[in-house]
């Protein structure tokens, strides 16, 4: 009877994993197969190389949309990144448990706010602010999409690179301290790389948080799709931008295929993006800590050395 249910539970749970992976197939099979029409109305260099995206003149070259989407994830990472990595530090090595309490309880707060939320307030706050201080037109762009995208990416970043951070072994930090490096060598030398994949698995899911976001992006971005924006405080759009905007009123075959395209592109950038993870992360979860507990301790002692005899000399 007991060996009966095991076969019976280990039947479910094959089933839904199966399940998963068939409707994983299913929706790239589908997306792709309607998404690859549009080579019956443009080439391939016509669709990847096209810098005019225009609906009435049915030219569609998706670098406009390819442009604004790798623009202002870049922008939001060069800015996010280093900003979550070092709130993650402070929240772990520096703050006092009561700060550390209300830091989370603010992290997870940004986490639950709708993206239309943040849309409201770059729209009211960030593209007037941008439109004065540039002396722009209408303050909408790149520059406001990515610091709007910011503040919707560090909860991720925070939460996943915080984690990280706490699960290293005791034995690190005191390990770097009993070699007699200081607070921030013990950081900067020992625990930062010794959570590198999970720093980098952070700054991935931001990635990926970032480049998929649509309703806020829509608000602010200006949703220029004709030509590739000349800065970063003129009308662009993004790939979800763009779906989000014109998919309802798309008409024509040709128009229609290349929005679909578009989304298909999004789901390999997507795929790709979780490759990136298993890379970052893969056979390195289970020995962060205890490989890089003698590297870490060897590293704090040849910095304090090299400290030691730059004061000396």
């Amino acid at each position: 009877m007991a060996r009966r249910n095991a076969t019976f539970i280990q039947a479910v749970f094959f089933s839904a994993a199966a399940i998963l992976v068939l409707s994983t197939l299913a929706l790239l099979f589908f997306i792709g197969s309607n998404g690859l029409a549009v080579f019956k109305y443009h080439s391939f260099g016509e669709f990847f190389l096209g810098a005019s995206w225009d609906q009435n003149t049915d030219q569609f070259g998706v670098l406009p949309l390819l442009y604004g989407s790798l623009m202002t994830v870049l922008i939001t990472l060069l800015i996010s990144a280093p900003l979550a990595i070092a709130v993650a530090v402070f929240m772990v090595e520096i703050a006092s448990p009561p700060v550390r309490r209300v830091m989370r309880t603010t992290v997870e707060l940004f986490a639950s706010l709708p993206s239309v939320i943040f849309g409201l307030l770059g729209l009211t706050l960030v593209v007037p602010w941008v439109r004065i201080a540039m002396h722009t037109g209408l303050g909408k762009g790149i520059l406001p999409a990515a610091i709007v995208l910011v503040f919707m990416t560090q909860p991720t970043m925070v939460s996943i690179a915080e984690d990280a951070l706490r699960s290293l072994s005791e034995a690190l930090r005191e390990g770097a301290l009993a070699a007699g490096a200081t607070r921030w060598q013990m950081i900067w030398r020992v625990l930062l790389p010794a959570a590198r994949p999970g720093i980098l698995t952070a700054v991935i899911l931001g990635m990926g948080r970032a480049i998929g976001e649509t309703m806020a992006v829509q608000m602010v971005i200006g949703n220029i799709t004709g030509r590739i924006p000349k800065n970063l405080i003129t009308g662009a759009t993004t790939m979800p931008a763009a779906i989000v905007t014109q998919l309802p009123e798309a008409t024509s075959p040709a128009h229609r295929a290349a929005l679909i395209m578009v989304g298909f592109l999004l789901l390999l950038i997507a795929l790709a993006l979780i490759a990136g993870v298993r890379i970052a992360t893969g056979g390195k979860q289970n020995t962060a800590s205890t490989s890089a507990r003698p590297s870490a301790t060897r590293k704090a002692a040849s910095t304090v050395s090299a400290a030691s005899q730059r004061g000396e000399a």
